[in-house]
């Protein structure tokens, strides 16, 4: 049985104006925008000003609204108006990773106690389908890692460096040119961005619900010339990448860091805006996902596409919370890393459990080696100094 969609979106930046788009230009389904929800009130926009309001109560309070569509890019304000419309018995679809990353679990009970949907496939990689995928293909399949480039702008940004040999500054510019990248990109460059999507995705490849204050995230701020360099002798690139990993047969872990890859590694030619996700399951082995990760029209196509779904009553069933296999998560992982360095005291302090390879130089100084998961979150603080960086191997 289906429904006829009326919907009350909450944005109209660059997401939401590709939703418009995408679905004014769909011609297999029809879904009805009936308010639309937006802050600043002296921005001119192509919409008659008779669909815009700044009384979000006119959408959550509308009971002719079925479905409410969030893309706006307040965290706190998403989550209250989420959390408002699944206890009104209205369909949801979100595509703000930060807050759902922050709020899953809760949300998920609200949806299953008001028998709603709450959809949010635009949330992680754009325009990669990798939460149905995951929900839908891999269901019943143990999964022993999902990894990959989770994030358009920082992974636009390393293209450019490699490719172009523009500078961190410069690639950001054009970054944010592109409207890949926020004025302040803290959140994109930083990992904390791809962290978020992590976390969503784990929920559904693992069953698990974590916080992300408890999940490693290294950006790629701090990469210099000398690491760059170092890249290019060896044959690599850096990606950014996230990884959700079985350790054992009860636990997992996530963390999210620049890696050294080489032109045989999957994610070595995943260029610009683009996101790739490697599944990596018990039986069917290694799947490659592709797409593009930034952008309005992209991210609107995955939003159109959940709306769609909705129109069905479909909901996410997170089967793995469901089977007999229970996972938890651990920090207590051995990464293999190339750290570089001003001061050797630093070596000492990040707490190597055994080093291969020293470097020493007039400029700047690495060591690669081993180290713990654990030990490279108590000593975050140190990374965060522009005088050291790190990058996994």
């Amino acid at each position: 049985m289906t429904t006829e969609i009326k919907i009350g979106l909450f944005g109209f930046g660059c997401v939401g104006q590709g939703l418009y788009d995408v679905l004014t230009e769909s011609s297999g389904f029809k879904a009805e925008i009936v308010k639309i929800g937006v802050k600043d009130r002296a921005k001119k926009r192509k919409l008659p000003a008779s669909i815009f309001t700044f009384d979000k109560e006119e959408i959550l309070g509308n009971a002719e609204i079925n479905l409410v569509v969030e893309l706006i890019d307040d965290a706190e304000e998403a989550y209250n108006i989420v959390k408002s419309a699944l206890i009104s018995g209205k369909n949801v679809v979100t595509a703000n990773k930060k807050m759902l990353a922050n709020n899953l679990e809760e949300l998920v009970a609200l949806q299953k106690k008001h028998n709603v949907s709450l959809l949010y496939e635009a949330s992680s990689c754009g325009s990669i389908p990798i939460i149905r995928n995951l929900e839908e293909y891999y269901d019943n399949e143990q999964l022993n890692s999902v990894s990959g480039i989770f994030n358009g702008t920082s992974n636009y940004i390393l293209s450019k460096i490699f490719s172009e040999n523009s500078d961190y500054i410069t690639a950001l510019k054009q970054a944010q040119e592109k409207g890949f990248a926020e004025t302040d990109p803290t959140s994109d460059v930083g990992g904390f961005d791809t962290k978020y999507k992590l976390i969503i995705v784990a929920a559904h490849s693992y069953g698990l619900h974590i916080k992300p204050e408890d999940v490693l995230n290294i950006g790629i701020q701090n990469i210099s010339t000398y690491d760059i360099q170092f890249a290019k002798e060896k044959g690599y690139k850096i990606k950014l990448v996230a990884t959700g990993k079985k350790v054992n047969n009860s636990e997992v872990t996530l963390f999210v860091i620049p890696q050294f890859v080489n032109n045989s590694h999957y994610l070595y030619n995943v260029e610009n805006e683009y996101n790739g996700v490697i599944v990596e399951a018990f039986f069917s082995d290694k799947q490659f996902f592709l797409g593009k990760g930034a952008g309005g029209h992209p991210t609107g196509s995955a939003v159109l596409s959940d709306i769609s779904t909705a129109k069905y009553g479909y909901q996410y069933e997170y089967k793995k919370q469901q089977q007999s296999r229970h996972f938890t998560y651990t920090k207590d992982y051995i990464l293999k890393v190339y750290f570089r360095y001003t001061d050797e005291e630093t070596v000492k302090q990040m707490g190597f459990t055994s080093i291969e390879e020293r470097y020493n130089g007039k400029e700047y100084n690495y060591v690669i080696g081993y180290i713990n998961l654990a030990s490279i979150i108590k000593n975050k603080a140190i990374l965060e100094s522009n005088d050291n960086s790190i990058i996994a191997l």
